[in-house]
């Protein structure tokens, strides 16, 4: 439900923090002219802004990786709208925090009129009940709700739910973006202290489209000029200064499986400098180098299958390898597997024959297995007819039986493995067609 409140969504709120917060805690907006960032959703005439400015709060989930500013966007509309804000993390929240949220925002609602919104922070951990305990509330206009999340919510988030809350997704900050978020927060903390541009360049590459990361690093930057008493720093003093940062990647969710998807298309498509990078990626990014071994076996039988079956063997092998030799050597084997999968002929023509066999048979009958074909090794099977009439291909002109089907009496004619004309599977194309001519001939003849 929506209550149409027009603000001024640039008017002044409480302000900043104190000196002992953290910087990011300190350089937070405190209207919506001094975000950076996701000029998509609150630039002029945007969909965000729009809310603002019109007075129509309404209930939203925000989608986007950390550090993008869902948390700040939250407290901006809180403080525009002269709400309540009341904040939870579903990391460690559960239906009785829910309860006494709803509790509060009655009793606020009783005493003031006040509206009240409910920031759920990683919204995406709460199981089905704890999502549908907002419902109720939210389509009685007591509890405006948004919730920020990093993962997909067409997969993690409930449809009754969505149902009742528009989706914005926020954007990583681009460089230029970041550049001046940086800006901003080396004239607060870092004073004097003058930052050599290779220095300002890399501080805003670690940060990876990430403010909260960025002023972290600027707020540890900053400590560590004033124990050393220097008053310049450079590239070689932010490499000494700061852990090793890892670039944005989340091993279970959305990111994670964009990449492996990236990764998958690039050897599919025949590209093994892309197919290197989005590996890499994931390297850098901390997936499990077993994971990805096993990602890699499947794309050998997926997508070269018999138009090479030499990268089946090589795929395993590189696992093997990795097995014996760990980080990092071992990662230099899928490297070089990834390459040939890549450069190799391609034919998912098995793939998509089991896909096909496997869905007639879930939809079929259970049709017997032809007396011809049943083993026969005892007595009684043999009067019952088993294995009569059997054609023992080795007997036959080139080990073949014209005229011969192996499937169930009565099953229509398939043709689900269609070889392509690539790599091995073009010869076994030829062998297949000849086949068939000995088994049209053989018609024929019993025509």
């Amino acid at each position: 439900m929506s209550q149409s409140h027009p603000v001024d969504p640039m008017r002044a709120v409480p302000a900043r923090p104190g000196a002992s917060a953290p910087l990011a805690e300190r350089m937070r907006p405190r209207e919506l002219g001094e975000l950076i960032g996701q000029t998509h959703l609150v630039g002029p005439g945007k969909p965000l802004n729009i809310a603002f400015t019109s007075g129509q709060l309404h209930s939203m989930i925000l989608w986007g990786p950390p550090g993008v500013g869902k948390t700040t966007l939250a407290r901006l509309m809180a403080d525009a709208f002269d709400a309540d804000f009341i904040a939870l993390s579903a990391v460690f929240a559960g239906v009785r925090e829910i309860r006494e949220a709803v509790a509060r925002a009655e009793a606020t609602r009783a005493a003031s009129g006040r509206q009240t919104i409910l920031f759920v922070d990683e919204v995406h951990r709460f199981n089905k009940a704890q999502q549908d305990a907002f419902l109720p509330y939210v389509e009685r206009g007591l509890l405006t709700f948004v919730g920020a999340t990093t993962e997909n919510p067409s997969f993690e988030l409930n449809s009754a739910l969505l149902s009742r809350a528009t989706v914005y997704v926020l954007s990583p900050l681009s460089a230029e973006e970041l550049g001046e978020l940086f800006d901003r927060a080396a004239r607060q903390e870092l004073g004097a202290v003058q930052v050599s541009e290779p220095a300002r360049a890399r501080l805003i590459d670690l940060a990876d489209g990430d403010a909260r990361r960025l002023l972290n690093s600027i707020e540890q930057i900053s400590t560590a000029t004033q124990a050393a008493g220097v008053s310049g720093v450079d590239e070689s003093f932010v490499e000494h200064t700061l852990a090793r940062s890892l670039r944005r990647f989340d091993k279970g969710g959305d990111v994670f499986y964009d990449q492996i998807s990236a990764l998958h298309k690039s050897v599919r498509g025949s590209s093994p400098d892309a197919a290197l990078y989005w590996l890499c990626r994931m390297f850098d990014g901390g997936a499990d180098p077993r994971y990805l071994a096993r990602r890699i076996v499947r794309m050998a039988w997926e997508d070269v299958g018999l138009a090479d079956p030499r990268a089946a063997r090589l795929a395993l092998d590189a696992a093997e390898t990795y097995e014996r030799l760990g980080s990092p050597e071992g990662e230099l084997a899928l490297a070089e597997a990834v390459i040939y999968l890549a450069v190799a002929a391609k034919s998912n023509a098995g793939y998509v024959a089991y896909n096909a066999a496997r869905s007639f048979v879930a939809g079929d009958l259970s049709r017997p297995v032809p007396e011809r074909f049943r083993n026969a090794p005892t007595r009684l099977m043999k009067q019952l007819g088993y294995g009569k009439g059997y054609r023992y291909a080795h007997d036959e002109a080139e080990a073949y039986a014209p005229g011969e089907t192996y499937f169930p009496d009565g099953m229509p004619r398939v043709e689900w493995y269609r070889p392509v004309a690539r790599g091995l599977e073009a010869r076994i194309a030829e062998k297949l067609a000849q086949l068939h001519e000995l088994d049209r001939r053989a018609q024929a003849d019993d025509d």
